[in-house]
């Protein structure tokens, strides 16, 4: 073990999460890594914004190192892993480490930091590894051997083309991708540094779907909430408390705020004429607004008109596009869990899910922000039934359709916000593997019922080969 080379390693996190469990985790991953018998050369403590990572990065740029692991301890934006792939010419690897579904915040949320890691380096055609695994699982030190040894590699998909349908699927699908010519998507705000899983090109989404964007400050949405009148403010209230239970438990000048929020949207849809929005929805909204959106979110989406958060416009194209489909709300999620032991998978978001979608054995509640602490956000289990995966991606700077299947389980809440434990058509194992080696985006849409075959026919329509998870 001693002729192994030195193993650089940088872990990353970010203080809005659980920052003493991030920690312990911490602490097991080094303890696994020692055990491999490596020299492990680097910090051995949290980095937790991009001035430590570069002065670590230029701490081991002194002696290059060998190879390089970023160890993936909580969300992380993808910024510093694309510095880190630049900085270092010798292998890259991630690994991320799971928490358990204990029905409480979501602490690390580490593997959603994987999946934008591993987008943006594959947009950049960088070469990485990754893993995710419990420091503390007994098999940890062989899948920390496969990383380090180039067995966990990520290896680009080959796309393939859309299966043939029947002619009742083509022709819905067909209807569906025609039908977006002349949609227009108002992207409040741009999307946040280290997120080019929100990126896109208006000429190039204009000669895909013939969908328009109309650019909008986040001020303007902000002005406009401020405006609305008591009365108009006063309906938004009322209009929320049919919904959720609680509303009286979170502080009352946010949550007036948060209200408000929708209220602008729907003007502003109303004046541009807009099917959907793409909305810079943090920090700015609670730094600088001082209200969510995500409550404003929810209510956008039961009313059909999808609102992707972090400015995603591929991801408001998505959503509406699978809405149209299902002829139903659709929902933008992050996937934040997979168990291979399990076979199942957790979809998250802060609690914008339509309502719709709720369990029918539990009414939504009012709650706060996990992270920001702020309200208004709608908190309840995932419905359980069929549900159908769909994202029009960017990944490794290729357009192609996302599909994918699953059947929502009865599960307690794994995570607070919205969130649902789902089993996914395929192995959990199998849908990490593609997601890591596509390079996928991290927020795919949700709507029930099984719509794979008009997608394919949507698909087909676009001009657009298929990634199946």
């Amino acid at each position: 073990m001693k002729d192994k080379p030195p193993l650089a390693i940088l872990p990353l996190a970010r203080p809005t999460f659980d920052v003493g469990y991030a920690d312990e985790k911490l602490a097991e991953m080094l303890a696994a890594l020692d055990r491999t018998g490596r020299r492990i050369v680097g910090p051995r403590r949290l980095l937790f914004d991009a001035t430590a990572t570069r002065t670590a990065i230029a701490e081991l740029g002194a002696e290059p190192p060998a190879q390089v692991l970023i160890l993936q301890v909580t969300f992380t934006d993808a910024a510093m892993a694309a510095e880190i792939a630049q900085a270092f010419a010798g292998p890259l690897a991630i690994w991320a480490v799971p928490e358990p579904r204990l029905g409480g915040r979501l602490r690390l949320n580490a593997l959603c930091g994987l999946n934008l890691a591993a987008h943006t380096l594959g947009l950049a055609g960088h070469a990485f590894g990754a893993l995710y695994a419990d420091p503390a699982a007994p098999a940890v030190g062989a899948g920390l051997d496969a990383l380090l040894a180039g067995k966990l590699d990520a290896r680009p998909r080959q796309l393939v083309d859309p299966e043939p349908q029947s002619p009742e699927a083509a022709a819905a699908g067909r209807q569906a991708a025609e039908k977006l010519a002349g949609a227009r998507i108002g992207r409040i705000g741009r999307h946040p540094d280290g997120f080019s899983t929100c990126a896109y090109d208006a000429d190039r989404l204009s000669r895909l779907a013939g969908v328009g964007v109309e650019d909008i400050p986040l001020d303007a949405l902000f002005s406009r909430a401020a405006a609305v009148g008591e009365g108009a403010a006063a309906a938004e209230r009322a209009a929320a408390e049919k919904i959720a239970d609680g509303l009286d438990r979170v502080d009352q000048d946010q949550l007036d705020r948060s209200l408000r929020l929708h209220a602008a949207l729907c003007g502003m849809r109303e004046e541009g004429g807009f099917d959907a929005f793409a909305i810079r929805c943090w920090p700015e909204t609670f730094t600088e607004y001082g209200g969510a959106v995500c409550g404003a979110v929810s209510m956008m989406g039961e009313a059909r008109v999808p609102c992707a958060c972090e400015a995603d416009v591929y991801g408001a194209l998505t959503t509406l596009l699978l809405q149209r489909i299902a002829d139903a709300p659709a929902f933008l999620v992050d996937l934040v869990d997979l168990d291979v032991a399990d076979d199942t998978g957790v979809v998250w978001h802060c609690g914008q899910a339509p309502v719709s979608m709720a369990d029918p054995a539990t009414r939504p509640h009012a709650t706060i922000h996990t992270n920001r602490r702020m309200p208004l956000l709608f908190e309840f289990p995932l419905k359980p039934g069929r549900v159908t995966f769909f994202r029009v991606s960017q990944a490794r700077g290729r357009i192609a359709a996302v599909i994918g299947g699953g059947e929502m389980l009865a599960r307690p809440m794994a995570f607070t916000g919205t969130s649902g434990v789902v089993r996914f058509d395929s192995p959990a194992g199998s849908v990490l593997t593609t997601i890591v080696d596509a390079g996928l985006e991290h927020h795919m849409a949700l709507a029930y019922g099984d719509h794979r075959a008009a997608l394919e026919g949507a698909a087909a329509a676009l001009g657009i080969p298929v990634i199946r998870i």
